[in-house]
């Protein structure tokens, strides 16, 4: 078959445009713009003469973050008569295994320490007892028990060195022997709070005729608590920590 060249296609010269082409019809194509990276627009001219503000300081130069601070330490003594409570308030809260100086009680002790009615008791202390409680994040109370007879009083001047506050333990059926460990506070200017055991959840004696008998002035606070319980030992110690705290806040403004 013979080929057929329609007259509206003409021939294009060698090296030129066919007239059947989308160029030779609608011109050159608009050229495409290459794809933005980075910015999208340009920044605005710099002042001449004006700083460069301040790179971002990175994670690796700011170093690490800051440890919080530990806790303040607070000595509180645990004081009192033989036999009143003492080791057991201190167990009750510590945090820690308290440390113990408990010794078997022998027949030499007998007319010199005198348990009272508590025939269970067997062990005594024979120089202090230890634990520890956090308060808070920036509170730790230190607990030194003092012993309790006579003949070891020689230590309380060393184991009050240092101490905050006090907590005066009592035995509301043996009031006397409270007497030398109130004394000795008093003397010492050391505040102090005076906390009735409640051996057998009661009292022999309501706290205002204890009061009386202990001749404390108004201004000694004076609580029952139980020295098998936590809590109550714990509301106890944050008496002590308040009466600590008045009395610093009037030494200062002194």
């Amino acid at each position: 078959m013979d080929s057929v060249q329609s007259p509206d296609w003409p021939v294009a010269p060698q090296g030129a445009l066919s007239a059947n082409s989308a160029t030779a019809r609608y011109g050159s194509p608009p050229p495409v713009p290459p794809p933005v990276v980075g910015r999208a627009t340009a920044p605005p001219p710099r002042p001449a003469g004006a700083p460069y503000p301040p790179s971002a300081p990175s994670s690796a130069a700011m170093g690490p973050a800051p440890r919080p601070a530990p806790p303040i330490p607070v000595k509180i003594l645990i004081a009192g008569g033989f036999g009143v409570g003492k080791t057991t308030t201190v167990a009750a809260i510590s945090e820690i295994q308290p440390l113990t100086t408990e010794a078997e009680m022998t027949i030499a002790g007998l007319g010199v320490d005198d348990p009272g009615q508590r025939f269970d008791k067997t062990t005594t202390t024979v120089a202090m007892d230890f634990g520890c409680v956090t308060i808070d994040r920036s509170l730790k109370l230190y607990l030194f028990g003092t012993p309790g007879q006579a003949r070891f009083g020689f230590m309380w001047d060393d184991l009050a060195r240092g101490a905050l506050g006090a907590l005066v333990v009592v035995d509301s059926a043996r009031l006397d022997d409270s007497y030398p460990a109130i004394d000795f506070f008093e003397r010492a200017r050391l505040p102090f709070v005076v906390g009735v055991n409640a051996f057998d959840g009661r009292l022999a004696h309501d706290l205002g005729a204890i009061r009386w008998a202990l001749a404390i002035g108004d201004h000694v606070p004076l609580v029952q608590f139980d020295a098998r319980d936590r809590l109550s030992v714990r509301d106890a110690l944050l008496v002590v920590l308040d009466r600590a705290l008045v009395r610093a806040t009037r030494d200062k403004r002194a």
